[in-house]
């Protein structure tokens, strides 16, 4: 067990100690107000430290905003927060590709056939990967000027680790699957519609456990997430009125990351500004019947080349996910988007081939030759009807076109 790991064990053992010492449930603290710009930002990340994902829900939006978000969530038209991730539209799927029956052997199979070993082409898929993230935060209207900067910040830090990381060590993946298929069967997730039939606030709740097994399996790979969000630090670089700049600071994967974000205030508490203009949109966002062509579909299709390497895919892989530590990370650097591109190519099968000819299947006997003076028989233009019984003449040279 690793470092990381057994330290994640004892805080939660600790937890569970503290907790039975009382007497009786105690009443959740009241949530505190951030009244100051850079408390907005250190209370998201205190959040998603402590795995609660519920929590970052409320303290991201307004209450009204957050009870829109809720409707929107049981009809199925988001899945916010999980939208702020990059790869967003493929977090339900991920969950129930890891979720179902003997995935565990299925995804270890994968992962040997395509993967194991194959430290090289994992690299370049990684590298590639990250300059594509980079050019479509940058091009993408969607982002602020201030997101742009901060994810390309992050995007080139994550895609270093992911070039370092030993993503084709079989140990590691053997022992990373099967955790990840156990925390995501935990969530209770993985059926059709269960995000929606579920709610917001419950599936955020039961995600928790999820994300914190994430975490350390990113851990055994070099990627420490919780120093990450340990080592931010937000300071306040200019306010007017009820608008600010804070200025973070963190590192990840051993890159400095060194950005700012934009805050609001609304009824006395401070909000980070790109965090509710996506929350809004995604209140209001209409039911879509497929998916749009998203960053994912976008990574997708760039994987597909990266897993046509000579020494990368022998056969291709099925429908889920492949190995889960290529796959686990939220970050669009991942090397896991190839695995999960990879289609087998389509069955032409009876539409590749010419189509039986209307008397291929039954012919009828040839007929005699018309005795002299009868009127000669017309033949079918196309060819294709039986012709009188005749010695095979020599191939033509000037055989008329089909009509």
């Amino acid at each position: 067990m690793s470092l990381v790991r057994r330290a994640s064990a004892a805080v939660l053992t600790t937890a569970v100690l503290l907790a039975a010492a009382g007497c009786g449930p105690e009443p959740a603290p009241p949530d505190a107000v951030p009244t100051l710009p850079a408390q907005a930002v250190t209370q998201l990340v205190s959040d998603l430290r402590h795995n609660d994902l519920a929590a970052y829900a409320r303290h991201a939006v307004p209450p009204e905003l957050h009870r829109r978000l809720e409707t929107a969530w049981a009809q199925g038209r988001t899945v916010w927060p999980l939208t702020e991730l990059p790869l967003d539209d493929r977090f339900p799927s991920f969950i129930a590709a890891l979720a179902e029956q003997d995935a565990e052997r299925k995804l270890v199979a994968t992962y040997r056939r395509q993967f194991a070993g194959a430290d090289a082409e994992l690299q370049s898929a990684a590298k590639t990967l990250g300059l594509f993230a980079s050019q479509y935060v940058r091009s993408e209207p969607g982002y602020s000027d201030t997101e742009r900067d901060h994810h390309a910040q992050l995007i080139e830090a994550l895609s270093g680790w992911a070039q370092a990381a030993p993503l084709g060590d079989s140990r590691r993946a053997r022992e990373a699957i099967p955790q990840l298929v156990s925390a995501a069967r935990a969530t209770g997730l993985a059926a059709p519609d269960a995000f929606a039939k579920t709610g917001m606030e419950r599936s955020l709740r039961r995600l928790g456990p999820f994300v914190e097994r994430l975490k350390q399996v990113l851990g055994d790979y070099g990627l420490n997430l919780d120093a990450a969000l340990d080592s931010v630090d937000a300071t306040l670089d200019v306010q007017t009125g009820d608008t600010a700049k804070v200025r973070i600071r963190y590192q990840v994967g051993g890159q400095p990351v060194d950005a700012y974000v934009l805050v609001e205030r609304i009824d006395g508490r401070w909000y980070l500004s790109d965090v509710l203009r996506h929350a809004r949109a995604e209140a209001d966002a209409p039911a879509q019947a497929a998916p749009s062509d998203t960053m994912a579909q976008r990574l997708a299709a760039l994987a597909k080349v990266q897993a046509r390497a000579p020494a990368a895919v022998a056969k291709p892989a099925a429908a889920a996910p492949v190995a889960a530590p290529a796959a686990a990370s939220a970050a669009p650097t991942t090397p896991a988007a190839p695995a999960a591109a990879v289609e087998p190519a389509p069955d032409l099968g009876p539409r590749g081939a010419n189509p039986p000819g209307p008397d291929q299947n039954e012919r009828k006997p040839a007929q005699a030759a018309p005795k002299p003076g009868a009127a000669k028989p017309v033949e079918p233009r196309s060819g294709a009807a039986a012709r009188p019984s005749a010695p095979a003449p020599a191939p033509a040279t000037d055989t008329p076109k089909p009509r």
